[in-house]
């Protein structure tokens, strides 16, 4: 009975812990001071080798774009970015986790401020809690600035926590800013799906994503920025220092400390052996990395910014605005939901621009999202559309627009996850409900193989930075290829919460080599590394890949009957809109 009554009384404490964290307020009359981007790159040491890289290509546009389709260009840009420059890096993302390769980002982030970069990160603050709340110890670093956008009030311990806190406010929770940007002096910046993170650039145990971003040079830049600007000087953006007191941040490193302790202790009793040691000097940001994990995150080099070849070719930008997300109760809304589109005049587009793509953006702009943008783009697609979308929950308009695409001869064909390779199941569910619906369509539909070893080289997610082990593979590229002719990459996903609740932003690129590199590899992945979904007989098949030796399946392949049944029980009461 003793043990009952003592559990009795966690619970009320608890209870009481959640009802105190409940009249938890953010905070009022918050000073913002505004900020800009770099005015003009001018003068850096990047824009020189921008320009030096543009003359010696004979290049007819002003911007150039590299793929950074595996770990090793994707982790080494961003090392670049970082090492590179001189005057200003605006960070801006949907997470950050406190980990092995965070952490020496984070290294060398503290040094470039220490040499007098100014540093700005805005981060969207869901993720911010636990052990992944110790990255908000850098708005405490001279030269550096860190905000939170759409901040959910109460103490950051527990992400179980602040939840319960804002429970009252659930489209606070539901509405988040999703836009991935890594700028470096306004003249070099990356953009895509990764956030920063083990899992992001194939350094992680358990499992690592699959994605692509693109690192762009030139006037193309300075409309990120511009976006960037937006969102950091917005009234939805709270300075760090007004959220989070050092001791707080001081309690959970304490916290994180000792159960990392006990993990290795637990660990080396186990191995009867001595815990690994960490490299001295190195922010302690999340649970003690392994030995291969430290290795792989310390020995990426930077990528060769002198030698990387750069595709010139016209752009365009869209970008959410940030009142997509409503502003807080009582505070006027300084910006109206929209979209961002780079306008003539802009310095994104010069008059060299292709008129073909000037044509896209001009029917992107009429949208209110970047999301119904790309389905105003699809519209116009005449022969073929390759989409990667890793949470795919087609609303109405989004199967009409297909349906049009279809009537028109264009040839679909959408890679996206399967229930074994998705990190979040439930997503899973508002996909299934619409897939054959997609296949009567005329649709060709793909699901990626969670096996790591299968995928690897389908996606250049190999060598010096890929995964380690045999972990799980989790498709997370969001990337649109139209006509052979217009790459898009950005942060959205074809999927409701991206069109009506998040922030995205992405990149519209007119080159045929950019296009061809990126279907080789989608390609590439759909017929090596994923399962084709086909009806037949009305019922549902799943092929297997190419070369893979499995067999067909009548049923969702790798998944338990678990999982399975507990997703047919339970997914008819999730919305698509909150999928």
């Amino acid at each position: 009975m003793s043990s009952i009554y003592a559990l009795f009384g966690r619970s009320i404490a608890l209870l009481v812990l959640v009802l105190q964290g409940a009249c938890a307020q953010l905070p009022q009359h918050v000073d913002r001071p505004v900020s800009t981007a770099l005015s003009s790159p001018n003068g850096t040491a990047l824009e020189a080798l921008v320009q030096q890289r543009r003359k010696a290509d004979a290049a007819r546009f002003e911007s150039g774009f590299l793929l950074l389709a595996g770990p090793p260009a994707a982790y080494g840009s961003r090392l670049a970015l970082i090492e590179g420059a001189q005057k200003t890096l605006d960070l801006q993302y949907y997470a950050i986790h406190a980990d092995a390769s965070t952490g020496r980002l984070v290294r060398g982030i503290r040094a470039a401020a220490g040499r007098g970069v100014r540093v700005r990160i805005l981060l969207d603050d869901l993720h911010s809690t636990g052990r992944d709340a110790l990255v908000l110890g850098l708005a405490f670093v001279p030269n550096i600035e860190m905000r939170l956008f759409n901040p959910l009030a109460g103490a950051r311990g527990s992400s179980f926590a602040r939840a319960l806190n804002s429970i009252g406010d659930a489209s606070r929770i539901q509405q988040r800013m999703h836009n991935k940007l890594f700028l470096a002096d306004n003249v070099l910046g990356v953009t895509g799906g990764r956030n920063l993170g083990d899992a992001y650039f194939g350094n992680a145990l358990k499992g690592n994503f699959i994605d692509l971003d693109i690192l762009a040079a030139g006037p193309i830049v300075q409309d990120l920025s511009r976006s960037f600007d937006s969102y950091w000087n917005n009234e939805r953006a709270y300075p760090v220092q007004s959220l989070v007191k050092r001791s707080e941040l001081e309690a959970i490193r304490e916290r994180a400390q000792q159960a990392d302790r006990e993990l290795a202790d637990e660990s080396a009793r186990a191995q009867n052996s001595p815990p690994p040691a960490t490299p001295a000097g190195e922010p302690k940001l999340g649970a003690a990395p392994t030995p291969a994990q430290l290795a792989r995150a310390w020995d990426e080099k930077p990528l060769d910014l002198q030698t990387a070849r750069f595709v010139w070719a016209p752009a365009v930008m869209l970008a959410d605005q940030p009142g997509k997300i409503p502003a807080d109760k009582g505070v006027e809304k300084t910006r109206a939901p929209g979209l961002v589109v780079s306008q003539p005049g802009d310095s994104a587009r010069s008059s060299r621009r292709a008129a073909s793509l000037e044509a896209s953006s001009d029917v992107a702009a009429g949208s209110d999202t970047v999301v119904e943008g790309l389905l105003q783009l699809i519209g116009q697609a005449r022969s073929d559309l390759l989409i990667i979308s890793p949470y795919f929950v087609p609303g109405p308009d989004m199967k009409q627009a297909f349906a049009a695409a279809r009537s028109r001869g264009v040839r679909i064909r959408v890679l996206t996850n399967s229930l074994s390779s998705n990190d979040a199941p439930v997503a899973h569910v508002g996909y299934s409900r619409h897939r054959e619906d997609l296949l009567k369509i005329g649709v060709e539909l793909y699901e990626l193989r969670s096996e790591q070893a299968s995928v690897s080289n389908a996606f250049g997610s190999s060598g010096s930075g890929g995964s380690l082990g045999e972990s799980r593979s989790m498709l997370h590229s969001k990337v649109l290829v139209m006509d052979g002719q217009l790459l898009v990459v950005g942060s959205m996903n074809l999927d409701l919460r991206s069109q009506l609740q998040n922030t995205e932003i992405a990149l519209l690129v007119r080159s045929a080599e950019l296009s061809r590199a990126a279907s080789a590899q989608i390609e590439r992945g759909m017929r090596e590394g994923s399962w084709r979904v086909e009806l037949n007989g009305g019922s549902l098949v799943w092929r297997a890949p190419e070369g893979s030796g499995l067999k067909d399946m009548s049923t969702e392949p790798d998944a338990s009957l678990t999982l399975r049944l507990l997703l047919r029980l339970f997914g008819p009461l999730a919305p698509d809109q909150l999928l």
